[in-house]
């Protein structure tokens, strides 16, 4: 059942952005530590331009996860202006720079320095709950049936949009995602902050890289499918839920704008399909 309201675990790791820097690095170093010990079975990485008031909250909610498979974080600050990079090594995951910009190259970048069997996709303006790491790796594991995983998400609303007005969008985007298992393309429904893949698998196919016109994260499970290393697996459980700020929405005009958009593409669907999608 997709919450109406966003749970209490989930409010308070948002609410860390209210605290100090210096009470969130101290909070997050231990967690890691006891995350990271050993060689990497998983890792996360997280693509960050400008993300000094986000970064923290959400390496804390990652840091926070239950989990025995050891995991490493890697932040790719791709060319901040602000205290990304700084918070992110003080708050003691790994972090490398990508000076070309974009989020394919910080993506493949932060592929590139991976050491984990498993890699998941993250993004800096997410709260990560609990179960995240164990859900999404989990069908990776069970043999070669699958070949990525994506998962659910709900919005945090940051503006004057309610979450109850998301309730109801979110319930809306789920009807467009079946219609794109069912009878389109599954791979509009990946995104990055919420998907895993094997990492020798991902180099294997070139990473992020597509084609003009197409998405970096739908590509990837596309050409890892054509390759023969199994099927997209979408992770429903609950437990495994991504809560992600709606920033984006708000940009792009609100939700009355986003709901034009998603009933227009369900009544008027492209001829042809490009891994290419809207939040």
């Amino acid at each position: 059942m997709r919450p109406i309201t966003i749970p209490p675990g989930i409010r308070k790791l948002w609410d860390a952005g209210c605290s100090t820097n210096e009470d969130n690095i101290s909070r997050i170093r231990p967690l890691y530590d006891r995350l990271s010990k050993g060689t990497p079975e998983v890792s996360v990485v997280i693509p960050a331009y400008n993300e000094e008031k986000n970064i923290l909250r959400t390496l804390l909610s990652l840091a926070s996860n239950t989990t025995q498979r050891t995991v490493e974080i890697i932040v790719v600050n791709n060319n901040s202006k602000d205290n990304t990079e700084a918070l992110a090594k003080a708050a003691g995951v790994t972090c490398i720079t990508e000076t070309k910009q974009g989020i394919t190259a910080a993506r493949n970048a932060g592929l590139a320095v991976a050491k984990g069997t498993y890699v998941l996709n993250a993004d800096a303006d997410s709260i990560y709950p609990p179960d995240w790491i164990e859900e999404m790796v989990a069908p990776l594991t069970n043999g070669n049936e699958v070949c990525i995983t994506y998962g659910r998400f709900a919005f945090i609303p940051t503006g004057r949009t309610s979450r109850q007005s998301y309730f109801v969008y979110e319930h809306m985007a789920e009807s467009v995602r079946w219609i794109n298992t069912r009878f389109r393309e599954e791979a509009v429904n990946v995104y990055g902050f919420n998907s895993g893949f094997r990492r020798l698998q991902g180099i294997e196919v070139n990473g992020f890289d597509h084609p003009p016109g197409a998405n970096e994260d739908g590509w990837l499970a596309v050409k890892l499918r054509e390759k023969g290393f199994g099927k997209l697996h979408c992770v429903t459980n609950v437990k495994a839920m991504v809560w992600t700020a709606d920033r984006r929405i708000e940009m792009d005009g609100g939700l009355w704008k986003a709901l034009f958009a998603r009933a227009r593409r369900i009544l008027f669907p492209p001829k042809e399909v490009v891994i290419r999608k809207d939040l």
